[in-house]
């Protein structure tokens, strides 16, 4: 599959002596900070392979508890990684095969936790320079063409590699699980469910959704909830697929898959939704974002929004760095924080959050579930023109990922914004 080297694969190594001084100083600083990283045991094993498929943990047990979390050292290139990229450098060691573990997610837990320890210091260090940098940073001018190829570089893979792990409705955001023995596509249907009783939507709603992903909810909103959808997506993979789902589905006349960039919609609806778009999103371009969406919606809509978030206190630093997910995964994402979107509405819109729940530990689980289903079909994925590093590449990006749910360290909310003239019809509540 060449179009996967073309997008993301991962670039040529950069780093290529351990002998020398530079390395050395590197080696020796990284090997000390572990120390001070309760919960991980680091050994040497360089020349060594790493495992094949990664092992699989259950993870629901805080590292450094029950045991430590062994980390094996492959290659000596992996202290300079490190030591030059942080998480991104980390990332790249691993993928590379520079390090591993007995349970990365554990050690990327660990590492969390000692890191969380400098968070106010780093804190401080940005607010100090924030006045200087940021008006800088805001000269970045709105460009739909690198949007457009930012979010292929992700989402265009291919749509074969990612019914590797994910579950038969092609549900790329968490779900929401009644228990622990839920099924993922189960959990799948209950979070675009819990949304859609949320927005009130029923047979007589026009429901906008931004960003189809692979049709799930358009699917789901459409079939069981009676809505008439348009969705779209700037994805030419996933509108290919969504299109043939929405067929085969029978609901082609019920929903209009559109390949438009949210800023070129128009008309008026009832009720909009975007499930985990917003992180594609510059953080530059919010205010942009959430302005359609207001002048989308008619004066008693509603709009409901599935977001990853950071803490409001890290927020201004995480959007001025880069990070693995942004050097590897996602280029051009951004993750707001809940005060950062309730500031955006609010300066930008005539909406009012009116709803707001937290389901951290559900994208947690989520992330689990597809790493063990990844991990199942490791030997399949040579099939699609992955090769090893690929392969891992996205390993550690599910392991690192679900590491920063477990540790609250990210998280996953549902907001509901309301129109102006919106009024609740009756009594409700959640159930617990």
């Amino acid at each position: 599959m060449k179009e996967v080297a073309e997008l993301i694969g991962p670039k040529a190594a950069t780093i290529s002596d351990s002998r020398g001084l530079r390395a050395r100083i590197e080696r020796r600083v990284i090997r000390r900070l572990t120390t001070r990283i309760h919960g991980v045991e680091v050994f040497e094993r360089i020349g060594e392979l790493p495992q094949r498929p990664p092992v699989h943990h259950n993870n629901h047990d805080l590292p450094g508890v029950t045991k430590s979390t062994a980390i094996w050292i492959l290659d000596y290139r992996a202290y300079s990684a490190v030591a030059r990229g942080g998480s991104s450098g980390l990332g790249e060691a691993y993928f590379r095969g520079w390090w591993d573990s007995d349970n990365v997610v554990g050690a990327l837990r660990a590492m969390v936790r000692a890191q969380a320890r400098l968070d106010d210091r780093r804190n401080r260090v940005h607010q100090f320079f924030r006045p200087v940098f940021d008006p800088l940073r805001k000269l970045r001018r709105s460009n739909k063409h690198r949007d457009r190829k930012n979010v292929r570089a992700h989402y265009d893979l291919s749509n074969e590699f990612f019914e590797m792990f994910l579950d038969d409705t092609m549900t790329y955001s968490s779900g929401v699980f009644a228990s622990p023995e839920t099924k993922l596509a189960d959990a799948s249907r209950a979070k675009i469910d819990r949304l859609c009783h949320k927005l009130e939507v029923g047979p007589d709603t026009t429901l906008l959704e931004i960003g189809t992903g692979w049709g799930s909810f358009a699917i789901r909103a459409a079939q069981t909830h009676g809505a008439s959808v348009t969705t779209t997506t700037i994805s030419a993979n996933q509108a290919a697929l969504a299109r043939q789902r929405i067929s085969d589905a029978g609901l082609s006349a019920r929903i209009d898959l559109r390949e438009l960039d949210y800023r070129d919609l128009d008309g008026h609806y009832d009720r909009i939704v975007s499930v985990e778009m917003i992180e594609a999103v510059d953080w530059r371009d919010v205010p942009t974002f959430f302005a359609t969406c207001s002048s989308l919606l008619k004066d008693d809509g509603l709009m409901g929004l599935q977001a990853i978030v950071v803490a409001d206190q890290r927020y201004h630093r995480v959007r001025s760095t880069n990070d693995f997910i942004t050097d590897w995964i996602f280029p051009g994402g951004s993750l707001p924080s809940i005060s950062s979107i309730a500031n955006d509405v609010a300066a930008n819109t005539d909406m009012r959050m009116v709803d707001l729940e937290d389901l951290g530990l559900h994208y947690a689980e989520t992330l689990w579930r597809w790493r063990r289903r990844l991990h199942r079909k490791w030997h399949d994925l040579e099939s699609l023109g992955l090769n090893e590093d690929m392969a891992r590449l996205w390993d550690f990006y599910l392991a690192y990922c679900e590491a920063g749910f477990r540790e609250r360290h990210v998280s996953v909310v549902q907001v509901v914004l309301a129109k102006p003239q919106w009024r609740p019809q009756h009594l409700t509540t959640r159930h617990y």
